[in-house]
């Protein structure tokens, strides 16, 4: 890799607004916000409105669409 045109690599906290769920990882991703981590170290913060605590699809509470009654129903009503 080339020096000096990659963005800097750091740690960095997400944290989920609405589940008040957080994770540390590694992003390029720039904050003015910080918070205090379990292990005692200050990271960058970055909020978030959807995780997959909060996803409707990781947590279980998505609804499916019975696409197949409908085209039963449009058929009958139709008559082809």
């Amino acid at each position: 890799m080339k020096d000096g045109i990659h963005p800097e690599y750091n740690d960095v906290v997400f944290q989920d607004i609405s589940s008040d769920f957080a994770i540390l990882t590694r992003s390029t991703i720039k904050s003015k916000e910080t918070i205090k981590w379990e292990d005692g170290n200050e990271y960058p913060l970055v909020k978030v409105e959807v995780s997959s605590a909060s996803h409707p699809f990781y947590t279980g509470k998505h609804k499916v669409l019975d696409s197949g009654g409908r085209v039963d129903r449009f058929k009958k009503r139709y008559g082809k």
